[in-house]
């Protein structure tokens, strides 16, 4: 028989339709005689609940939302955040979930609420949302975790990269090959992510004596390629006259712009500039020449997400957070070469 209904099993058991989904549910009582009887058939006769009828019995439907917020496109594709989504999707598959992604760009209360209509057993909130954005989804009473993001509201949970020792390890790394002069692409500051990293860049840069005013900031106001190739054009001339032999950017993508602007005025990277980003994203190691970068684990962010969701869904006591995850040092061609090998002529 092709995937019975609870009618069928119940004309089969000689029962009522109530006591076999009572049975099914766990919850009310019913005769050890009926329930020996209904679950042998359910084994025999194969019956598998659909999601409906689940949904109804459980009062889960085995729906995660997904929500992604950028201000600026790409969104779902960003080399970055698509990563996150793609090991999502992954991870709610193995546990049984079905996913609903939606995008947002205006931080409205519109994708949250898209969300709710699918009734959702649980929420991802991917990057920056804004504080009353998540007090409107906090009232809904649904667990959400938040990846590459955070907020003040006690006990949410938040996955994200230890940022700030990212940027100071680049920090490190181009001071001990001998770089002063390093000019920096700074991404938006209102995210957190930007804003730690360029805090423990400079942190590490005043520990080491080299002041903020050996090294010029320049902020961008989106995080992506088209800002650094701008920025990098409109500072090329200071850039020069400035002395710098080395650029951090808060980004690959970022630092990959400017990388196409030098290399477009026949700049030898690293053997006049040395260039470090920040993610790792596909990109980076394809670029030529390819990108030293702190290598962010997207794919498990996105895993833990979905596996602390889980728990939270399910009620499991003491879910604790996760620690940060640890970033990681990618040394690659771009800066090869120690300041006292470059040579930058006009």
């Amino acid at each position: 028989m092709d995937n019975p209904t609870i009618k069928e099993i119940a004309k089969h058991a000689g029962v009522s339709k109530s006591t076999v989904s009572r049975i099914i549910s766990g919850k009310g009582y019913s005769s050890p005689e009926a329930r020996d009887k209904v679950l042998g058939l359910i084994e025999e006769l194969h019956y598998k609940p659909n999601a409906v009828a689940r949904a109804m019995v459980s009062q889960r439907t085995h729906n995660i939302g997904v929500l992604l917020f950028r201000r600026d496109h790409p969104i779902a594709s960003h080399p970055f955040y698509g990563k996150i989504v793609d090991a999502v999707l992954l991870e709610a598959a193995r546990l049984n979930y079905s996913i609903f992604v939606t995008t947002d760009h205006d931080m409205s209360y519109r994708s949250a609420d898209f969300m709710m209509e699918k009734r959702v057993d649980g929420l991802i909130l991917i990057s920056r949302l804004q504080q009353n954005v998540i007090d409107h989804i906090t009232s809904f009473g649904v667990p959400f975790v938040m990846v590459n993001g955070s907020t003040d509201v006690d006990g949410v949970i938040h996955i994200v990269n230890e940022d700030e020792e990212g940027g100071r390890m680049v920090a490190e790394h181009l001071t001990q090959t001998g770089h002063e002069r390093i000019f920096i692409i700074a991404g938006p500051q209102s995210h957190r992510s930007h804003h730690l990293r360029l805090k423990g860049f400079m942190t590490y840069m005043r520990h080491v004596g080299i002041q903020d005013s050996e090294s010029t900031i320049q902020a961008a106001a989106t995080s992506s390629f088209g800002d650094g190739y701008e920025i990098m054009s409109r500072q090329w001339d200071a850039f020069r006259k400035g002395g710098h032999t080395a650029l951090f950017a808060t980004n690959d993508m970022l630092a990959m712009g400017a990388m196409k602007f030098l290399l477009e005025q026949a700049v030898r990277i690293p053997e006049q500039v040395s260039v470090a980003g920040f993610d790792d994203v596909d990109f980076a190691s394809m670029f030529s020449p390819s990108l030293t970068t702190i290598r962010v684990d997207a794919a498990e962010m996105g895993t833990q997400s979905v596996r602390l969701l889980d728990q939270l869904i399910r009620q499991e006591t003491n879910v604790l957070p996760p620690g940060q995850l640890k970033p990681r040092l990618i040394v690659r061609q771009s800066t090869a070469c120690s300041a006292k090998d470059q040579s930058f002529n006009d």
